[in-house]
């Protein structure tokens, strides 16, 4: 029994930050997992840039609300929940996710939490678990599921590594120069076919 776990940004969505940092006019807001393997160091990192500039969780939204999935992403999913069961796995948080989760009609998502003030501010974040993509695999993986994972970032090689099959979709070159047993794909038909023959087989 099989269960295909994706990351969300940069494999079904683009990077919310990336695009909050175009939207804000604020640079140092672009870096992403893609560049900082450490998401407790990352994520800190990005909340004294907005205490710094006084955006909240407000502004966030107002940017996530403009993003629509990556064109063929809907399709992907939908092709893909279709065949066999999936998850999104993501470090992102519920406050940022439902409209993204809209759009893509609706697909199950664990992902974590912001600790937001009453005026607005963003003061922390609660990790679901730590290491969660890794986590969460070798989770379904103890009820009797096997994996096939597949992401973008430095935070999701322990959960492609873990899986039955793991591949790399639209990554880094740097990511993919250091993973080169890993492969990796740009389109989704590429994508959905690695993943139809590892449930096939």
């Amino acid at each position: 029994m099989e269960i295909v776990c994706l990351d969300l940004e940069g494999v079904l969505v683009p990077e919310i930050w990336i695009a909050f940092a175009e939207a804000s006019g604020i640079p140092e807001l672009k870096k992403t997992t893609r560049d900082e393997p450490d998401y407790n160091k990352l994520m800190n990192y990005r909340l004294a840039i907005l205490k710094e500039h006084g955006l909240g969780l407000k502004e966030i939204q107002d940017t996530i609300a403009k993003i629509d999935p990556m064109p063929g992403a809907k399709e992907f999913l939908d092709k893909l929940r279709a065949m066999t069961q999936v998850i999104i796995i993501s470090d992102t948080f519920t406050q940022f996710a439902k409209p993204l989760m809209e759009k893509l009609g609706w697909p199950t998502i664990f992902c974590n939490t912001l600790e937001v003030a009453d005026s607005g501010e963003i003061t922390g974040f609660r990790m679901r678990i730590q290491n969660s993509k890794y986590t969460t695999v070798k989770a379904l993986q103890s009820i009797g599921y096997e994996t096939i994972a597949s992401g973008d970032s430095y935070n999701d090689l322990g959960m492609i590594k873990a899986s039955k099959a793991g591949f790399l979709f639209r990554s880094t070159d740097k990511i993919k120069q250091d993973n080169p047993d890993l492969p990796a794909y740009e389109t989704y038909d590429e994508l959905f076919s690695a993943i139809r023959s590892a449930v096939e087989n």
